[in-house]
């Protein structure tokens, strides 16, 4: 299998610094491309003060500084000298598909033939990035969960036509990233369906969080509060918080996305489309659930709405669960459970399906009728139970 010794991240927004910042962490020689050098200038200087600080806690082994680690930190504007000689690119752009697979052909047009091209892409499928270069077979999926030092998941994703050599050099790079809340966890996706394994079994709650939301913004209920009613003990930010922090547009992209490719019961909600009218998109411009203008917000979460049902999101998740399996993506719900684990921070819906899942059918349809929301219906796996088996 070929060595890779040179990474390019294309796209240094928030997650691309993260996973700038790791690829150096694990010896790589990194070159960060953007399309303006102040957004360069920002994700090399959050890379540096981040080095600094696991410096200074002692992170680093056999006398390492951060001035060793930053000797094999590069930047440029121009993406073609970007990947010249470059052994693996890293694409972390926006969520556009015309905008990836332009960004792919170019790349692979101008780097070595084994170079290998990994899209941080949450949703779109990594066969329609692929279909407009001339290398498909060294195109795969390299998805990172926000922040990527601190979250244990990556998702190696296989297009139509990515090669078995691809796919192993995307899960050994994946491997070898460090993570500071513990061992990386890197499944492969077998199967390229949209959202692929975490992002696809809770893409559905958002039609249920976008029913919630237009009822709180009607009511005048502090978000806050709705938070609190959707925010689980172990999450290591608030959901309101990290809705903000990715980007109220990055979700409204992706909820366009899947009313495309899966049904159109993901069309956003009235109060999504607000927000996005009015630029409130979240942590980049200051505002969106929170006033981030002071820092990042830290909501009281002690009291609760009231307006959701937790089981809800319980079985909603399940169900796409056996989506993905009924579909191929993976063929065990342990991986599934272990794959929201560890790129989320809080358990899977599977394991407890195995016991409740006609209750959780049931629920589906009271819901998907009330919420008319066709989508949502039980699909036979669920309602027989019969994923119980697929371990």
């Amino acid at each position: 299998m070929r060595e890779v010794k040179n990474i390019v991240v294309v796209g240094v927004g928030q997650m691309g610094q993260g996973i700038a910042q790791i690829c150096l962490m694990a010896g790589y020689n990194v070159i960060l491309n953007d399309v303006q050098d102040i957004i360069i200038e920002n994700a090399a200087n959050y890379i540096k003060i981040g080095l600094k600080k696991l410096e200074e806690k002692g992170h680093f082994q056999n006398g390492l500084t951060t001035e060793d680690i930053l000797k094999r930190l590069d930047t440029t504007t121009n993406l073609i000298d970007a990947v010249t000689n470059a052994d693996y690119i890293i694409e972390a752009i926006v969520e556009k598909l015309d905008i990836k697979q332009n960004i792919c052909g170019i790349a692979l047009d101008n780097s070595p033939d084994h170079c290998v091209f990994a899209s941080n892409t949450s949703s779109i499928r990594i066969t329609d990035i692929a279909r407009k270069c001339n290398n498909p077979a060294n195109v795969i999926g390299m998805h990172f969960f926000n922040p990527a030092p601190l979250m244990r998941l990556i998702e190696i994703i296989a297009g139509e036509q990515s090669s078995i050599e691809a796919m192993n050099i995307g899960v050994e790079v994946g491997v070898r990233l460090p993570c500071l809340r513990g061992e990386r966890y890197v499944p492969r996706v077998l199967k390229d369906r949209p959202g692929f394994i975490v992002n696809r079994v809770l893409a559905p709650e958002r039609i249920y969080s976008d029913y919630v939301y237009d009822i709180a913004h009607e009511q005048g209920i502090p978000w806050q509060e709705v938070d609190a009613d959707i925010t689980g003990p172990n999450e290591p930010m608030s959901r309101l918080v990290l809705a903000d922090f990715i980007g109220r547009d990055v979700s409204f992209h992706t909820a366009e996305y899947y009313c495309k490719a899966l049904s159109p019961d993901f069309a956003p909600g009235q109060f999504v489309r607000k927000q996005i009218a009015n630029g409130n998109l979240g942590k980049k411009t200051g505002q969106g659930f929170y006033d981030w203008t002071k820092g990042r917000p830290k909501p009281d979460l002690s009291k609760k709405a009231g307006i959701v049902n937790p089981m809800v999101y319980t079985a909603i998740r399940a169900n796409e669960g056996c989506r993905v399996l009924e579909e191929g993506v993976c063929h065990s719900w342990k991986v599934i459970d272990e794959a929201i684990l560890a790129g989320m921070n809080f358990p899977g819906p599977m394991r407890a399906a195995t016991e409740n899942y006609q209750q959780l059918a049931e629920l589906l349809e009271e819901y998907s009728k009330k919420l008319k929301k066709p989508y949502l219906k039980p699909v036979e796996l669920l309602k027989t139970g019969n994923f119980v088996k697929m371990v």
